[in-house]
């Protein structure tokens, strides 16, 4: 299933917002942005962190939420409310376990700095190397099959 061209993208939302994601089959990136899913082509694959639970709420979440494949390269807007209108990408998501970035923070490329661990994820979207992929995938899929 893996390309040799294909890249892999973290997207940061809550939870909450990643399994309504989830059921709809899309991806929205940075508060609806069109930008960053247009980077993303069909073939590329995607994992979603979430640092908190709920949008606007403190609490904690800390895990990878879901990982999928994007499946065209086609970049829509869907109204979502009248002053609301994001950008999507249609994804394929895996079944698999939501998993605590805590224990993978030391083996991550994509982390450089472990005391600052969550500095990355600043950016609400960035691409991460092949290795750190499939280290975070087969975690979330391991728990998905115990």
């Amino acid at each position: 299933m893996v390309n040799g061209t294909a890249k892999y993208w973290v997207i940061v939302a809550s939870k909450d917002h990643v399994k309504n994601g989830i059921e709809q089959g899309i991806a929205q990136a940075c508060h609806g942005k069109s930008t960053p899913l247009r980077r993303m082509k069909k073939g590329d694959f995607v994992i979603y962190y979430s640092g908190k639970q709920t949008l606007g709420k403190p609490e904690k979440c800390q895990e990878f939420t879901a990982f999928g494949i994007v499946v065209d390269d086609d970049t829509y807007q869907f109204q979502v409310s009248e002053d609301f209108c994001p950008s999507r990408r249609k994804i394929e998501f895996s079944e698999c376990e939501d998993t605590s970035i805590l224990p993978l923070i030391d083996n991550l490329d994509f982390i450089q700095n472990k005391k600052s661990w969550g500095y990355p994820f600043r950016f609400g979207f960035f691409q991460i190397n092949q290795h750190d992929f499939n280290l975070i995938s087969s975690q979330m899929r391991k728990h998905h099959y115990v």
